[in-house]
């Protein structure tokens, strides 16, 4: 987890919780990971409204309703208003259906820029043979989210944010000859990318 999920944790406690309702939060920056990786997979999830909408929950300050899967959710009352009407009808709906619940705030925005390759560089040093490099990039992604009351339609907040996203690559060799036509040449190396 990262830093910000305890800081959600950490919030002080609602007088009471906003029923807030998320659509979606789109991937707007349109870029796609860097080719050999592959040219159809996107650089940026595509899960953002789950993302939004574990952090409402976390938060403590939210009642967040179902929008993304809303038509799922009335196919299903669909399903059991028509079974309602038989003699066999099962235990768990045989109440009449509550109407859904409307929300006060709408969650809107979405994932508007991945700049990626902003900085790089390196470095190394080798000396008879042995030696160590390091390399670094860094990425950025640019987050948009603003809160929009139902009733009006007015935008009551609007937050845009950046988050740099650090990959860095460390290599060690040797490369030595042993004897006359006998070559040692050793390689090891990995790279840490943090998650975008």
């Amino acid at each position: 987890r990262a830093s910000t999920y305890y800081d959600l944790l950490n919030l002080p406690r609602p007088r009471g919780k906003l029923v807030a309702a998320v659509y979606g939060f789109r991937d707007q920056s349109g870029q796609y990971k860097p080719v050999p990786a592959s040219s159809f997979s996107t650089a940026v999830t595509q899960g953002g409204a789950s993302m939004l909408m574990d952090a409402l929950q976390t938060s403590g300050w939210f009642r967040v309703l179902e929008r993304e899967g809303l038509q799922n959710v009335l196919t299903e009352r669909k399903i059991i208003r028509a079974s309602q009407g038989k003699p066999d009808v099962a235990k768990n709906i045989l109440h009449e259906l509550p109407s859904l619940q409307a929300a006060n705030l709408l969650l809107e925005g979405g994932v508007v820029a991945y700049d990626t390759n902003i900085r790089s560089g390196g470095e190394g040093a080798r000396y008879l043979g042995v030696g160590t490099s390091v390399e670094y990039r860094i990425d950025q992604v640019t987050v948009s989210l603003r809160a929009v009351d139902v009733r009006s339609g007015e935008v009551l907040a609007n937050v845009m944010t950046s988050k740099t996203i650090y990959s860095v690559g460390r290599n060690a060799g040797v490369f030595k000859f042993i004897e006359f036509k006998d070559l040692l040449h050793l390689e090891a190396g990995y790279t840490t990318t943090e998650p975008a």
